[in-house]
């Protein structure tokens, strides 16, 4: 992708040689070790609209609970004596050769987190050796971000009710190099996030004297929103629109373009655009799956349920995924999204069929604390974790995964 912007040539990526088992310390600052440590410390970070917008689900958050409490109906198996100590994660996502089954999920407005996210999310992961879907609400350009990149990476496509735009957007991506598409159809209206409502952080934003001063508590994070003004979906906005324009470009655009009446005749015409690999994101039905796959001719699919923050007491994604692999078999591939926190998330929907998982919050945390390297780390914590893991669990490779390795935790306890 360096060759996209002529003259603006990658910049070079931090280094992160040390294993996150050793990554205690950060000069003077504590490193968190665990997801979970980098979710506290992004609480502190962020103004509260901000957090309410990371962290939060719709309605009740019944499924935003489901998408972490179904990896707890399951317990690993253990076997002893194996030898294992060099277990293999390397695997293939989407086409590409990853050295773990990890990449990094779609997140719009990324730019709320961390000024540079987008593109910083994106060189985590290539430097974690992954790679990162950037969003259609991104804060930065899709040709902005594939000139500070050295990896194809791969692109989100909303379903906008406006084919011109969809296959402008789709036409750019595949010209600033990203080499597969997710289309996501779970957000023909918008979800009731009534945290997100609550504290200002909608469409429009609404500004009160309480988030005002919650903000003004975080000076580093206005400075960044003023100096860098990337704090919108900058694709709704005309080209060339910054700051208080684009966003109130961006905001009007938003909603005109949600199609609620999207049908798979819609999915099929991008189908056919698009040359490289795609995948539909947004899938908790096995029939749906299969006619994603076998009517569409769409490479696989995205279990998921947009983070739990669309329709509440909608299946989490892993308790959605076993059908969902089982009606697919093995004509597509079958992804997770939701609710991964752990090494041991990750191998659980290994061995249930996924091919690999997505992660969106956990790399969020990572940007609102430290950057890049935040978000890089994340990643490094969560290798560590399936490394740990397979070795206890004597596993040599997570191709080897299978329900065979899985114990269902009501059979465990009896």
């Amino acid at each position: 992708m360096s060759a996209v912007l002529s003259g603006n040539a990658p910049q070079p990526k931090e280094k992160q040689a040390v294993s996150s088992f050793a990554r205690f310390t950060l000069g003077s600052r504590v490193t968190p070790i665990s997801v979970e440590g980098y979710r506290k410390l992004a609480r502190k970070r962020l103004p509260g609209m901000v957090w309410a917008y990371v962290d939060g689900g719709a309605d009740g958050q019944v499924t935003l609970a489901d998408n972490r409490n179904g990896f707890q109906k399951w317990r690993l198996r253990q076997r002893s004596l194996t030898g294992i100590s060099k277990p293999v994660l390397a695997t293939r996502m989407a086409g590409v050769d990853v050295s773990l089954p990890i990449a990094l999920a779609p997140t719009g407005l990324c730019g709320l987190t961390r000024w540079n996210g987008d593109w910083a999310a994106a060189r985590a992961a290539e430097s974690a050796g992954t790679r990162h879907v950037l969003s259609t609400g991104s804060s930065w350009t899709l040709e902005e971000v594939a000139g500070r990149t050295e990896k194809d990476h791969w692109y989100q496509l909303y379903p906008f009710g406006n084919r011109a735009k969809v296959g402008e957007l789709m036409q750019r991506a595949e010209d600033a190099g990203f080499t597969a598409l997710f289309v996501t159809v779970d957000v023909p209206v918008r979800g009731n996030r009534e945290g997100e409502r609550e504290t200002g952080m909608g469409v429009p934003l609404t500004f009160t004297p309480a988030n005002v001063l919650d903000a003004a508590m975080r000076p580093r994070w206005v400075y960044e929103l003023f100096r860098h003004q990337r704090a919108v979906a900058i694709q709704y906005a005309q080209a060339g629109a910054v700051g208080v324009r684009a966003a109130v470009m961006a905001a009007s655009e938003q909603d005109r373009y949600m199609q609620g009446d999207l049908s798979w005749d819609d999915l099929m015409w991008m189908r056919q655009r698009w040359k490289g690999k795609l995948y539909v994101k947004g899938v908790l039905d096995a029939e749906d799956a299969a006619r994603c796959v076998d009517e569409i001719g769409a490479d696989g699919v995205v279990v998921s349920n947009h983070g739990a923050r669309q329709l509440d007491h909608a299946l989490g994604s892993i308790d959605a995924l076993p059908a969902i692999v089982e009606r697919i078999g093995g004509r597509g591939e079958v992804y997770l999204d939701g609710g991964v926190r752990r090494g041991t998330d990750v191998i659980i929907a290994l061995a249930l069929g996924a091919k690999g998982v997505f992660v969106g919050r956990p790399y969020l945390y990572g940007l609102a604390v430290d950057g890049e390297r935040g978000a890089r780390n994340v990643l490094d914590i969560l290798r560590d974790d399936m490394v740990r893991a397979l070795i206890l669990m004597g596993c040599p490779d997570v191709k080897s995964l299978d329900r065979s390795w899985l114990i269902p935790a009501s059979s465990a306890t009896t």
